[in-house]
């Protein structure tokens, strides 16, 4: 438990650096945690996160598939290898072309379409 508790410790007051190292940019992590923009910089600045809010900038900037375990994330893996070989793919193009074609049908249509 004290492992736990100095990481934690250390996360605190590391958090602006961790969050500058981040991927994400700043104003995305402020508009998931629900946290107000003037708050976030000065508890930021002040080091002074309560850990529920570390807690929820955390669960922003965690992968995906935090939730899988190490199997099923490997049987994930196996599955698209498969699909790769049996060439159930699409180009990166037909990708794009379906998401944007899914943002634009109004949620209506979607429906409709199923």
């Amino acid at each position: 438990m004290i492992a736990e508790i100095e990481k934690y410790i250390e996360i605190q007051n590391n958090i602006d650096q961790i969050l500058k190292d981040s991927p994400f940019k700043i104003s995305y992590i402020i508009e998931k945690t629900g946290i107000k923009k003037p708050t976030f910089f000065k508890k930021m600045k002040e080091k002074r996160f309560t850990s529920e809010e570390l807690l929820s900038i955390a669960k922003v900037m965690e992968p995906v598939y935090r939730n899988e375990t190490h199997e099923e994330i490997l049987e994930s893996l196996k599955r698209a290898e498969e699909d790769i070989e049996n060439g159930r793919t699409v180009s990166f193009r037909e990708f794009l072309a379906e998401k944007r074609k899914n943002l634009i049908q109004p949620k209506n249509d979607k429906s409709r379409n199923n």
